[in-house]
């Protein structure tokens, strides 16, 4: 009986990020440990985003396929017995051909940078007390707009058939007291957010200009000049976006 669920997380450094890992606590180990203890049964969980060490989300999904019906008045219990970090939020029926990695449209990734000290926002944006051109920001997300190609911005050693992206939307903006960047896509590949945040950031300063921020995609693998240092804490999983119709049933 398969499920698709929608969880709330938010993943501090006790996490190893979302993924089970040997010899390590993560938000998917601990939701399989809640369901087995309030159901006795083992489940094992595939999830729609796989977000490592100190990343947030404000929603992610997972199926799994399960021979109990998981009601949605058992979220409560669940929710007991989850760490506080780990909210469960619906739990819902859906086809058994479904597939919550790859049956997602789209994911939306949020990444918070402030410039003033703050205790406030330590753990959940980057202090980063530089002045920046947000003009000269946001021609660098349209650059990245107008590509496909994110090799240079895929960590090595990384097993995959292609590096290839559709970007949906990518701007920055000030929200309250910080400068936010917001990139939605079909997929992204693992530390790409990161590496466009720091990356821009070297234009948005100046280091680089437009025209050698265009050429790292124009030349592939070139991860020279890629910048991956953006720290996890500042992003945060926003979405991700499934067909009306999957979502609608049961």
């Amino acid at each position: 009986m398969p499920h698709l669920k929608e969880g709330s997380v938010r993943v501090p450094h006790p996490f190893a990020g979302f993924q089970v890992q040997k010899n390590a606590p993560t938000i998917q180990s601990k939701l399989e440990e809640a369901l087995f203890t309030f159901y006795r049964v083992t489940f094992h969980l595939t999830g729609s985003s796989r977000t490592d060490a100190g990343v947030h989300a404000l929603q992610n999904f997972f199926h799994v396929d399960a021979d109990v019906k998981i009601e949605k008045d058992h979220l409560y219990n669940l929710n007991s017995i989850l760490p506080a970090d780990i909210v469960l939020k619906t739990a819902r029926l859906v086809p058994s051909t479904i597939h919550c990695r790859f049956d997602a449209l789209s994911r939306q990734y949020r990444y918070f940078i402030y410039n003033e000290k703050s205790p406030f926002l330590k753990d959940i944006a980057w202090y980063y007390p530089y002045p920046l051109s947000i003009e000269t920001l946001n021609n660098a997300a349209g650059i990245i707009m107008a590509n496909t190609d994110f090799t240079s911005f895929a960590k090595r050693n990384v097993q995959l058939n292609n590096f290839n992206c559709r970007i949906i939307e990518s701007s920055w903006k000030h929200e309250d007291n910080c400068l936010v960047y917001t990139v939605k896509a079909n997929r992204f590949l693992r530390g790409m957010v990161r590496a466009l945040v720091a990356t821009m950031l070297k234009v948005g300063r100046r280091r680089y200009s437009e025209e050698e921020f265009s050429k790292i995609f124009t030349e592939g693998d070139n991860n020279k000049l890629v910048d991956f240092s953006a720290p996890a804490h500042g992003l945060f999983l926003m979405g991700v976006e499934y067909p009306d119709d999957l979502l609608g049933l049961g």
